[in-house]
């Protein structure tokens, strides 16, 4: 109880929790209309090159994966760039790119362990998620439910539960019904 009373006075805590989009790569259905409505809300042009989530595919098995950026805590993408054009938006809690300051040196795309930035080949700037400035239309657009924007913090408890679960049925087997 005294660790929440603390918890609940740290001035030292944010705000709010910072969210995260989340995949889920077994409802994804390969449809790619994350890439599609991406690309038109950032550019007006339906070009999934010049989207931001990328969906990668092995069609002989049956399974996509949307991908797009981590939002690292530390991220590496705003170490490396010599302009200062990738930087963390202190409100959003994420990495972006400013396409103003952005000299297409490309160090960002080959910096990311994770793959994220892309460089335009039409504006000649890197591109990475920005979450849509906090209503990501990937999520909307994903009608098999594959893409969700979650609050950190609800995204661990959700996982610690099944994890709980998990050990629970392992443990006890049949003798939880």
């Amino acid at each position: 109880m005294k660790i929440w009373r603390f918890w609940q006075s740290n001035p030292r805590r944010p705000a709010t929790s910072p969210k995260v989009l989340v995949i889920d790569p077994e409802k994804c259905t390969g449809c790619r209309q994350c890439e599609l409505v991406c690309s038109v809300s950032h550019t007006g042009e339906s070009d999934p090159a010049r989207s931001r989530i990328r969906v990668a595919k092995r069609e002989e098995v049956g399974f996509y994966l949307p991908m797009t950026c981590q939002n690292c805590e530390r991220a590496i993408c705003t170490e490396v760039c010599p302009a200062g054009a990738c930087a963390k938006d202190a409100e959003l809690q994420v990495a972006v790119i400013d396409p103003k300051k952005c000299i297409g040196c490309k160090s960002c795309v080959l910096a990311c362990p994770f793959g994220a930035p892309t460089f335009d080949e039409v504006q000649r700037v890197s591109i990475k998620c920005d979450y849509c400035g906090g209503q990501p239309r990937c999520v909307a657009a994903c009608s098999a439910g594959a893409i969700s924007f979650v609050d950190a913090d609800k995204l661990n408890w959700s996982r610690r539960r099944q994890l709980a679960d998990k050990l629970i049925a392992e443990t006890l087997g049949d003798r939880t019904s």
